[in-house]
């Protein structure tokens, strides 16, 4: 009679019929635990801060409003200083011992691209809005979405426009040794071969570089009247000093990921005739204004301080998460928020132009529009 018991007990557990599956980890009957991997210490915590504190608005938001689902939400950050073996170290303690439920954030592309195998394997759903490098999304990873416009195609856009405003003007361009500054050269060169430029100049530097004053110099030699300054933050700013030191104050474009308050003040006067493309409005545009407002309400002084262009797209980001996992209702689950991620369509944040995602496309690419430093103010402004 034991053994008739045992045995049908042990088919029924096979088949699921005697215990409900396992909860999905993260998630409780009272709440659910995100967390994030990104830079909070160094010089790129001016991105890893920002980024955080627009999770931080986006999570005290949806908790005010009673959480997703009744479930409060808690956010576990880890610092990785922007060295990919950290952030190894940080997402497998975030989904091994933490136990979240998502990623709001898998930090930069070095970063990203060395933690890619574990959260692929996981199937843990992650946003990417801090960086969007090509292997994020070609071809589509089931559980990671790309919250923002591949560099390639922000390059390409941002001097084919400049080109339109510089016409017939001789270029140059200097891009950084590894797979950021491939980004930027593929999509300048795009350009430049589509829009028939004369390049001059074509020079790559070594990753960490400090000193770009042999670059300029040559740059000025070659008789360039515009530049893409391939850098990402102080790189850029150091490159516009230096064309303003020898007197050859050009054009010049930068990625968006240098379009932080602290990148126009530090560039100066320098900074006069800088451009980039973005997708995240202006601190200033009337679309923002309820955004800003949100700011004000979730944040304290010192971290208002800190917000930048990342505040933005760490909220969208954080919110296009939060809107896929209230889909799934209280059945709470990695495969079910894949899932909605996948059918987003035109989600208005309030932060940036719409984020929408399909089954074949997990790059969000919203809508780009043409900035111009303004060093005065520390911002930029839009070019009509």
């Amino acid at each position: 009679m034991n053994r008739r018991f045992t045995a049908l007990a042990l088919g029924l557990l096979a088949a699921g019929a005697i215990f409900p599956a396992a909860a999905q980890q993260g998630v409780t009957d009272t709440e659910i635990v995100i967390g994030d991997i990104l830079p909070l210490t160094g010089p790129p915590a001016l991105l890893g801060v920002a980024h955080n504190l627009g999770v931080k608005v986006a999570v005290a938001e949806a908790n005010a409003a009673g959480g997703i689902q009744g479930r409060k939400l808690r956010l576990i950050s880890e610092d990785d200083g922007y060295v990919p073996s950290r952030t190894i170290q940080g997402v497998r303690k975030l989904i091994n011992s933490d136990k979240i439920f998502a990623f709001t954030s898998i930090s930069g592309t070095a970063q990203a691209q060395a933690a890619m195998p574990i959260i692929r394997q996981a199937g843990i759903p992650a946003m990417a809005p801090i960086t969007t490098y090509e292997g994020l999304y070609k071809p589509v990873i089931k559980n990671v979405f790309a919250v923002g416009y591949d560099m390639r195609e922000a390059v390409y856009e941002l001097v084919s426009r400049m080109a339109e405003r510089y016409p017939n003007k001789k270029w140059a361009v200097i891009s950084q040794d590894d797979e950021y500054g491939e980004n930027v050269r593929d999509g300048f060169e795009r350009a430049a071969k589509e829009k028939k430029l004369q390049v001059v100049s074509s020079q790559i530097y070594k990753k960490g570089q400090s000193d770009f004053s042999s670059e300029i110099l040559k740059v000025k030699q070659a008789g360039a009247e515009a530049l893409m300054a391939g850098g990402v933050l102080g790189e850029n700013v150091t490159m516009t000093k230096e064309l303003e030191r020898v007197g050859h104050k050009i054009p010049v474009g930068v990625t968006y990921v240098s379009r932080v308050p602290a990148s126009a003040k530090m560039m100066g006067t320098a900074g006069e005739n800088v451009y980039t493309v973005d997708y995240v409005y202006l601190e200033s545009a009337p679309e923002a204004k309820g955004f800003m407002d949100k700011l004000d309400k979730h944040l304290s002084p010192e971290e208002r301080a800190r917000v930048n262009r990342y505040t933005f797209t760490g909220y969208s980001a954080a919110r296009a998460l939060f809107a896929a996992m209230d889909k799934c209702g209280k059945t709470l689950t990695w495969d079910c928020t894949n899932a909605e991620l996948a059918k987003l369509n035109n989600l208005e944040t309030g932060a940036m132009t719409p984020i929408s995602f399909s089954a074949t496309d997990h790059l969000a690419a919203p809508k780009l529009f043409l900035l111009k430093a303004d060093p005065a103010a520390a911002t930029y402004k839009l070019v009509q």
